[in-house]
C-alpha cells in the first residue's frame, strides 16, 4: 500500500497524557500521529477496559499507544504525583480523561499544574463537562449522542433510532479536544498564558450538529413534513439483487437530472425533483430498480459520476478501494492469518510546492 507522506506540523510539540479509555487516548494518538511527542502516564493496574483490549491480539501499530512514550507511576503516592508534576512542568498541553474532580483529588488538578507551569494548555475530555447536573455521572456514546437531539433524527417513521458506531461521540470529542488543545498553544505562543480545555463529547457533537440544526430550522428535517433526507427518492440507502446496498446522495438538481438519465427514467421530470407529494411512487421505481441488478453492475454505472453515489463497503473493502488506495487513507496489518485494517491519520499536511 502506497505510503503516506507530508509534513509533522505537530513536532517539538510535549504532552503528558494520563491513562484513560476512549477520546483521550484516542485525542493523543491523533497528536502523536501529527508529530507531537507524546508521554502516556500510566497506572500500575490498567483500567478495566484496558485490560479487556490489551488481552486481545491487537497488532502494535493499531494500539492508540502506538508512537507514545510510556511512564508507569502510582499517582496515589506523593512521589508519584511529584514526578507528573515534574512531567507537566516541560510540556504544552497535558490530556486527562477521567471524571471530574479526580485530578484535583490528586493534586494533578489545573491549579497544581499551572503552577509548575503557566503556559500549560490542561485538556479535559469528558462525556458530559466539567459542569452540569450530569458531570458527575457514568455514560458513554450512545448517552451523549441521545442528549444532543441527534441520535432521534436517526429513527425513522416513528422507529427507534439505530445504535451508530462510536466514532460518532467518542471520536468527535477526541478531534474537538484535539482541535482545543492545539488552539490552546497557538493562544499560550503569543501570550505566554495557559489555559483549560473543557471537551464535553456533548458540547462537541452538538456543535457540530449546526447543519443538522440548520435543516430543521427551515423544515427539512425533524418536523411534520416529508424530509429530503428521510423520504426523498434522491437521498436514501438502496438493497441490490446480492444483498449488498448502494447509497445515493443527488440533493442537488443538476446531480439529480444526471441520476434520471442514467437510470434511464425519461419520464420523470427533474424540475419536479422537490415536489414531495411525487417522492413515494418515484421511490418505490427507484427501489425496484435497484433491487434488480447486483450492486457491482450499480457500482459499474454510477460511480465516478455527479449522481452522488457511493456502495456500502465493509472495512476490508473499503481499505481496498481505488480512490483509498490512491489515498492511502487505510492501512493493512497482519494479525495470524488475517489482515485487519487501521485508518491513516488525518488531516495531511503538505508543503506548498507539492501539495
Amino acid at each position: 500500500m502506497r505510503k503516506r507522506e507530508g509534513l509533522r506540523p505537530l513536532d517539538g510539540v510535549k504532552v503528558v497524557e494520563f491513562e484513560g479509555i476512549g477520546p483521550a487516548p484516542l485525542c493523543g494518538a491523533m497528536l502523536a500521529g501529527l508529530g507531537a511527542e507524546v508521554t502516556l502516564v500510566a497506572r500500575p493496574v490498567a483500567p478495566d477496559v484496558r485490560r479487556i483490549l490489551l488481552s486481545q491480539d491487537i497488532p502494535s501499530e493499531m494500539e492508540l499507544e502506538h508512537g507514545k512514550s510510556i511512564v508507569q507511576i502510582d499517582l496515589k503516592s506523593p512521589e508519584g504525583v511529584s514526578t507528573a508534576l515534574d512531567l507537566v512542568a516541560g510540556a504544552d498541553a497535558l490530556i486527562e480523561g477521567l471524571r471530574p474532580g479526580t485530578m484535583e483529588r490528586l493534586g494533578l488538578g489545573p491549579k497544581d499544574c499551572h503552577a509548575r507551569n503557566p503556559r500549560l494548555i490542561y485538556g479535559r475530555m469528558t462525556g458530559w463537562g466539567q459542569t452540569g447536573p450530569l458531570a458527575q455521572s457514568a455514560g458513554h456514546d450512545l448517552n451523549y449522542i441521545a442528549l444532543t437531539g441527534l441520535l432521534q433524527m436517526a429513527g425513522r417513521d416513528g422507529t427507534l433510532p439505530m445504535v451508530p458506531p462510536t466514532v460518532i461521540g467518542d471520536g468527535a470529542g477526541a478531534l474537538g479536544l484535539a482541535f482545543g488543545i492545539t488552539s490552546g498553544i497557538l493562544h499560550a505562543r503569543a501570550t505566554g498564558q495557559g489555559s483549560v480545555v473543557d471537551a464535553a463529547i456533548t458540547d462537541i457533537v452538538a456543535m457540530l450538529g449546526s447543519l443538522v440544526q440548520v435543516t430543521v430550522a427551515a423544515g427539512c428535517f425533524g418536523g411534520p413534513e416529508p424530509s429530503p433526507f428521510h423520504d426523498s427518492p434522491f437521498y436514501d440507502v438502496y438493497g441490490c439483487s446480492d444483498g449488498r446496498a448502494i447509497t445515493l446522495g443527488a440533493l442537488e438538481p443538476k446531480f439529480y437530472r444526471e441520476l434520471l438519465e442514467r437510470l434511464e427514467l425519461q419520464d420523470i421530470d427533474p424540475a419536479a425533483q422537490y415536489d414531495a407529494t411525487q417522492w413515494p411512487t418515484i421511490k418505490a421505481r427507484i427501489a425496484k430498480l435497484f433491487a434488480s441488478r447486483p450492486s457491482t453492475h450499480w457500482a459499474s454505472l454510477l460511480e465516478g459520476t455527479d449522481v452522488c453515489f457511493a456502495k456500502v463497503l465493509t472495512l476490508e473493502e473499503a481499505a481496498l478501494h481505488p480512490h483509498n488506495l490512491a489515498r492511502g487513507t487505510f492501512r493493512l496489518y497482519r494479525q495470524g492469518d488475517r489482515e485487519v485494517v487501521h485508518s491513516s491519520m488525518a488531516p495531511r499536511f503538505m508543503t506548498a510546492d507539492n501539495g
